[in-house]
């Protein structure tokens, strides 16, 4: 078969050669392109005649999916797959799998990492200590004793669970079916309503897909603490963004840790949640660590080698 890797996956060209290499023993053809493009024309160049795709979170839309018929699989190397063309992949029968569980680590940690800059006031602390000022104003909160609120937690959601147990937080969770697993680890499923009303901090794990949408609106929003603080490590289109600044201008809520936004960075200036009070934001990186990028490139050549074997291993359903 011919498969083609269309974008770079953040970890050396060697390191594509050397896992390549098992494709091509196993008397397949592979092609590298080490540049990313967006652009739709290029996109189908690049795929013309592939039965696999490789990419990572690089937009691959219905018009890509339809211009070729050889394409069978689309390898994702990434935990979302909304980026996708899921309409036109239904329609011609092209299978998907991702890259499920190479940042569970990386995206637990920047939650971590996004609350106690928050709570600890880390960008204020910064900015004083190089303008000549004091530690005035800048008395923060502990995350031990914390009520902590996970809403979503599959993978991602319960090892942040866990680091937040770690720090001496009490932590809940929502999710739409009950999971025993969480209960034997201290972790106690609650209904959102009484989530938001508890918790003074408040993690994002949900997947985006058609039914989340814009899930986390103002009625949400409004049922919080005020001193609670939010943290989106997940999808930016799950929240309405413009609800959310609004509490945070008008100090319905008090803070919030943002890596996610209704676009992928560069983020216009005037976007609403660049003029948002006592937020952090960060450019979509909590996917992104030396270690996650190593892992997720062994499990994207994984699951092309799984599809070639006829194995089942990571196939998305949408």
């Amino acid at each position: 078969m011919k498969i083609s890797l269309l974008e770079p996956l953040g970890v050396p060209a060697e390191e594509i050669e050397r896992l390549s290499k098992t494709l091509i023993d196993m008397g397949h053809e592979f092609t590298y392109y080490d540049t990313k493009t967006t652009d739709v024309e290029e996109l189908k160049r690049r795929s013309q005649g592939q039965d696999i795709v490789m990419i990572a979170n690089n937009p691959y839309p219905d018009e890509v999916v339809r211009a070729e018929d050889s394409l069978k699989m689309i390898a994702v190397a990434f935990t979302g797959i909304d980026h996708v063309g899921l309409e036109a992949c239904k329609e011609r029968g092209v299978e998907v799998r991702n890259c499920a569980g190479y940042s569970n680590e990386t995206v637990a940690e920047l939650v971590i990492g996004l609350t106690l800059g928050l709570m600890r006031f880390g960008l204020a602390a910064d900015e004083a200590t190089r303008n000549g000022k004091t530690s005035a104003g800048l008395c923060g909160t502990e995350i031990a004793g914390k009520k902590v609120g996970i809403i979503g937690c599959g993978k991602i959601g319960f090892r942040t669970a866990k680091l937040f147990q770690a720090f001496g937080a009490e932590v809940m969770a929502y999710q739409r079916t009950q999971d025993p697993v969480l209960e034997e680890n201290g972790i106690h499923q609650v209904d959102l309503d009484t989530l938001l009303a508890q918790s003074d901090i408040v993690s994002l794990h949900t997947p985006l897909n058609p039914s989340t949408r814009g899930f986390f609106d103002a009625d949400k929003i409004a049922k919080m603490k005020k001193n609670a603080i939010f943290i989106n490590c997940a999808r930016g289109p799950i929240v309405d963004n413009e609800a959310l600044a609004d509490a945070l201008n008008n100090d319905r809520i008090a803070g919030a840790g943002i890596d996610v936004f209704d676009m992928e960075p560069p983020i216009p200036t005037d976007y609403c949640l660049l003029q948002a009070k006592n937020t952090m934001l960060a450019p979509h990186i909590a996917f992104l660590s030396k270690e996650s990028m190593v892992r997720r490139a062994i499990i994207e050549f994984d699951n092309v080698a799984a599809y070639l074997n006829g194995e089942e291993k990571n196939i998305c359903k949408f």
